[in-house]
């Protein structure tokens, strides 16, 4: 048996790697196979998802596309379809600005393929990007639409956006190392998309988990204290239940007997303005104080990060 302080870590070295080695690396979070992380792995690990239909994995790459579009009459088809989890902005007439994860603009393809200026999107995308879109459509079999202009924005660029688009459309992924009480939780937010260690997969007898059960340390009961003591000692009956479950059962059964103390790993992926509406409900005072514990740091290097989204944000102490 291990326990450990609840800890954060904001991913935004990931957004400097490509969106395949982004996806992978979050992917594979899951089923805790990080080790098998190669130079090569991406696209194999990238095929076998889609293959698979576990679409969840890839809204974790996002991309921000400007449009230019002067014709409105095809801007104006394009809103009708109120596209499902994107982000979309006309910043200026003639221009959109949309973001949205590898998922949203592969079901964008799906549902509306006879759109032009979805199929101007998917074009450019899929010739940039074809391991995404070799499933369902070739590049060649898109040819550009009259008067439309697909490019993608750099993040260096989005993050120069004014404050209002940037809040909307800078994303940034959080991995939280908490207990399962406080991902039950985070998880009711939306819209944000989400990865996590799954104990239906993982063996925590295994060699890579230390062939034991880690626990998140309780904020309620100080080390020493006669509730502590008490909690411990439920943590070490209850790992060696599970322990001895596995001898006979598969992980997705013996996990039944794991309780909300069990650390996990959950990656909590949004825009600026949704963190900041999590922020709000999750660091004030009638917040869970696990859930503050971890939130209110975590707000706090965001509040650093981007002054001028956050600057109305107040962290209760």
């Amino acid at each position: 048996m291990q326990v450990v302080a609840p800890s954060f870590e904001i991913l935004d070295a990931l957004d400097q790697q490509s969106l395949a080695v982004r996806i992978e690396a979050c992917g594979r979070i899951c089923y805790k196979s990080e080790d098998k992380i190669t130079a090569a792995s991406a696209v194999p690990f990238i095929r076998g998802i889609i293959k698979h239909g576990h679409n969840s994995v890839t809204e974790m790459g996002v991309l921000t596309l400007r449009i230019g579009c002067p014709d409105a009459s095809l801007a104006a088809g394009f809103f009708r379809l109120l596209p499902r989890y994107l982000v979309v902005d006309e910043p200026a007439a003639g221009t959109l600005l949309i973001t949205g994860s590898v998922r949203a603009f592969r079901e964008l393809y799906m549902n509306h393929a006879e759109v032009e200026l979805v199929r101007a999107i998917t074009g450019f995308l899929a010739a940039r990007h074809p391991l995404f879109y070799e499933d369902m459509v070739a590049a060649a079999a898109l040819p550009a639409v009259a008067g439309v202009t697909v490019a993608k924005v750099p993040l260096a660029e989005v993050d120069t956006l004014p404050t209002p688009l940037l809040a909307r459309h800078r994303h940034l992924a959080v991995k939280f190392i908490v207990n399962r009480a406080i991902t039950h939780e985070i998880v009711r937010h939306r819209p944000c998309s989400y990865l996590q260690e799954s104990q239906r997969y993982c063996r925590y007898d295994g060699d890579k988990f230390g062939n034991q059960v880690t626990f998140i340390k309780p904020l309620f009961y100080p080390e020493g204290s006669v509730e502590y003591r008490l909690w411990e000692k439920a943590m070490r009956e209850t790992e060696a239940l599970y322990l001895q479950l596995l001898a006979t059962s598969s992980p997705q059964a013996a996990r039944t007997v794991l309780p909300n103390s069990c650390r996990t790993e959950l990656i909590t992926y949004a825009n600026l303005i949704e963190w900041l509406h999590i922020f709000r409900l999750r660091t004030s005072k009638p917040a869970e104080p696990t859930m503050r514990e971890i939130m209110i740091p975590l707000a706090q290097e965001f509040k650093a990060r981007f002054p001028a989204v956050f600057a109305g944000l107040e962290i209760e102490a």
